[in-house]
């Protein structure tokens, strides 16, 4: 039994992996379909300003709202390493078992608690949004339509905690394994060591893959993404960056 157990235990984790990628094809499964209906465009999203040009600070067309008629089973939205949790009364995130394996569900905005819920966040710049909203978010950095070059490296829906990000290509990584909910840097909301040093995504073509943590700095996040960043190997990093700002993932491997 001493010597069965690891091997089980290995399969089982397997067994998670695979069920993880094939969620995630049911959902760009249900992305695609959503463009197919719209031209090719991506959901509006959020607009982020109350009574703003979009009307809420929600706009009708989120895309965990967006997408929700495309497939059946809600629990598609799950990855099998992450529960569903649920807020507090005062609609502060509730904090079970640290942020690596958390999930998110719905609360006020996003409609009645438990109504949606999931373990993968959206890429906040595939979005056919051109509302006004914070000074970074600007329409020309987004991916509003599926006729793009390079589809394969933009990153569309990933394991997260949270329903959304906006990376951008200075933002500084997770500092430590784990870590709860970062408003700083966007960045370091998807970087949860939830799949042995990574995490699984889907992409804008649809493809789905795992990427390392530190190679999630060489995917084209934005239209202004530069892949060269200095915490990638093209522009230069090393040792010395990752143990200033992120020292649990210095063995990782680098991209």
């Amino acid at each position: 039994m001493s010597i069965l157990m690891p091997a089980l235990s290995r399969v089982r984790e397997q067994a998670k992996v695979v069920l993880c990628q094939s969620n995630l094809r049911q959902m760009g499964a249900a992305f695609d379909m959503y463009t197919s209906d719209n031209n090719g465009y991506f959901q509006q999203g959020w607009d982020g300003l109350p009574n703003g040009p979009c009307g809420s600070i929600a706009c009708s067309n989120w895309w965990i709202h967006a997408i929700k008629p495309y497939y059946a089973d809600p629990d598609v939205c799950l990855c099998p390493r992450a529960s569903k949790t649920g807020w507090d009364e005062n609609q502060s995130v509730y904090w079970e078992g640290g942020a690596t394996f958390l999930a998110w569900s719905a609360h006020g905005w996003l409609g009645p608690e438990g109504s949606v819920y999931g373990s993968y966040g959206v890429n906040g710049w595939v979005e056919n949004n051109q509302c006004p909203t914070e000074s970074s978010r600007t329409a020309q950095r987004r991916w509003r339509h599926t006729a793009v070059a390079g589809a394969g490296n933009i990153p569309l829906l990933l394991d997260a905690p949270w329903i959304d990000c906006w990376p951008l290509h200075y933002d500084e990584p997770a500092p430590y394994d784990d870590q709860q909910w970062q408003q700083g840097s966007h960045m370091a909301r998807f970087m949860k060591n939830r799949h042995n040093e990574g995490i699984q995504a889907v992409f804008v073509d649809y493809s789905v893959r795992w990427i390392g943590l530190k190679g999630m700095y060489t995917l084209k996040w934005n239209r202004d993404f530069n892949v060269s960043n200095i915490y990638t190997l093209a522009g230069g990093a090393d040792r010395s960056i990752w143990l200033s700002q992120a020292e649990w993932m210095v063995s990782f491997k680098d991209y």
